[in-house]
């Protein structure tokens, strides 16, 4: 793992900081597109290119959304190679990569110098790139899926909406809510470096999982009776979990199926063939267990678990996007 300093790259091992905390870097692109032919980033088929991984439940969100409101065609996407080593993301031709198609670059740090020569901090997916612009949008995932289901809404296909108006607040509210303590929360216990670092994260973990158990057993899915781009948030990490979290990070106090609703809950989000054309645990695995060598030096990837993602969920559940 690395970061950029005044555009050189460095190499880099430390995951917390002095009390052995980790700690995530805000995202450095926070530009907006818009539906306005005089914005700097104005609304266009083509123009845009998003770049992911497979791997990252950040990546996993936009991929998500992007699949749901049937932007294929108009937002083409580029899938990094799922292993990162000491030079971060890379291009690749294997398990359904390919070559950067706008710069010819090896590395995803390339495009992030040629946006910005003097760039500093981490290079990150998702990513969406001006191919007309040669320039960085955005990198932060919240952002690209409001902008996807708002702003891209004219170019889309699926009417499919995932952040209403309506519910702005609420859906805004309960991202907040599950950002801290379970979609960073699982990488704040697996890169702790003391005890009580570790401790206070699986603790505000578990805690906040079983809030979202109990809010569960009230309506189908965490902001009413349909799926919301709350919803996806919270699924990307849930879906990660077994296979990675609960032994890889040390998320062991329980399994996800300890929690009943949301183990169905996650099933239901998987089992939208939208949604499940995106999944690919095989990338998964493989970055994690092989990218962290200091928390697994051998870099063997386990073959379990066996998870029946497709088990029947109750009729309610069966269609979360259901307008």
């Amino acid at each position: 793992m690395g970061i950029l300093v005044d555009g050189t790259w460095k190499t880099e091992a430390e995951y917390a900081n002095g009390e052995g905390e980790f700690e995530r870097q805000p995202s450095r692109f926070r530009a907006w597109v818009e539906d306005r032919k005089d914005a700097d980033f104005p609304l266009e088929p083509d123009r845009y290119h998003l770049y992911v991984s497979y791997a990252c439940p950040w990546a996993h969100r936009v991929l998500i959304v992007r699949a749901l409101k049937g932007l294929q065609e108009v937002l083409p996407v580029t899938v990094v190679d799922p292993w990162m080593g000491d030079d971060g993301w890379f291009f690749s031709e294997r398990l359904g990569c390919e070559p950067d198609p706008n710069l010819g670059a090896q590395y995803l740090r390339e495009l992030y110098v040629a946006a910005e020569p003097m760039c500093s901090g981490r290079v990150t997916v998702p990513l969406l790139w001006d191919k007309r612009a040669r320039r960085i949008v955005n990198n932060e995932s919240r952002d690209l899926i409001k902008m996807l289901d708002r702003v891209f809404s004219r170019l889309a296909t699926r009417p499919c909406v995932l952040w209403p108006e309506s519910s702005d607040q609420a859906i805004g509210e309960m991202i907040d809510q599950n950002y801290g303590p379970v979609n960073n929360g699982v990488y704040r216990a697996g890169f702790a470096s003391t005890q009580a670092a570790y401790e206070a994260a699986v603790q505000a973990l578990f805690a906040r999982l079983g809030e979202c158990e109990r809010s569960l057993g009230q309506r189908p899915f965490l902001c009413g009776e349909v799926a919301t781009a709350a919803d996806v948030c919270l699924f990307t990490t849930l879906l990660r979990f077994e296979p990675v979290y609960h032994y890889h990070f040390k998320c062991n106090l329980y399994p996800l199926r300890a929690f009943p609703r949301l183990w169905e809950f996650t099933r239901a989000l998987y089992q939208v063939p939208e949604i499940r054309a995106t999944c690919r645990l095989d990338h998964v695995k493989l970055h994690y267990f092989t990218s962290h060598k200091h928390i697994n030096p051998t870099g063997i990837v386990p073959s379990g678990p066996v998870l029946d993602l497709d088990a029947p969920v109750q009729p309610r559940l069966s269609r979360p996007f259901a307008r």
